[in-house]
């Protein structure tokens, strides 16, 4: 009987040891993953910077609507790449919460290319599209999972598509961000998903490729 009580604690002492070990690597592979994303915000917000800086620049004299439209769309596209990388670093972290304070910055980062879109628009007479995904964030439902599952793709073959033909901008709508709050109360988006083209036509239900591409002007 001694024996049994002690193989069964030394059982459970190394079960204890085993589980705080996964623990541990968890929480540095997790915070590994937090670094490279920070370190490609932290990229993607200077370059937004010199972006917007141009646009102020531009307003002095003559604008280059050529140039502000190109690179604009070109970062678009670069973090519209990081976001693929940050969902995949979130579908597979679950210790911590760092991730998505990185989510949170990247929505910022994202609205503000959007008012510079605007600006530029406003300005120019350039035919590229706005498309703005706006998407449930927190704990969406296994229907509106697999809703925005089809969205993507959807909105990934567009983009395929197109080119710099679009400036296709995904920004979480329920991640208690006032700037995000203010956004979708000023375009009327009262469900979640909702894909916004050139801030006029508010697509809800699910749709092909090309049946979405009839609303492009």
């Amino acid at each position: 009987m001694t024996s049994q009580k002690s193989a069964f604690w030394q059982a459970f002492i190394v079960t204890i040891i085993i589980f705080g070990i996964g623990v541990f690597f968890g929480v540095v592979l997790e915070n590994w993953r937090t670094n490279q994303i920070s370190d490609l915000y932290q990229q993607s917000e200077l370059e937004l910077l010199d972006i917007k800086l141009q646009s102020e620049i531009y307003t002095l004299g003559e604008f280059d609507c050529d140039q502000a439209v190109q690179e604009n769309i070109k970062f678009a596209d670069k973090i519209f790449q990081e976001a693929k990388i940050l969902d995949k670093y979130e579908g597979a972290s679950r210790l911590t919460t760092n991730l998505r304070i990185q989510h949170k910055k990247y929505d910022l980062l994202r609205t503000n290319l959007l008012l510079n879109s605007i600006k530029i628009k406003e300005k120019c007479t350039n035919d590229y599209q706005e498309v703005v995904y706006f998407y449930q964030y927190n704990e969406p439902t296994f229907e509106t999972k697999a809703k925005q599952n089809v969205f993507s793709k959807i909105l990934s073959e567009l983009k395929e598509q197109k080119g710099y033909e679009i400036l296709l901008i995904p920004i979480a709508g329920d991640n208690d961000i006032s700037a995000v709050n203010l956004l979708t109360d000023e375009y009327e988006i009262e469900q979640l998903p909702t894909i916004m083209i050139n801030r006029e036509h508010k697509i809800t239900n699910i749709l092909t490729v090309d049946q979405l591409s009839t609303y492009l002007q």
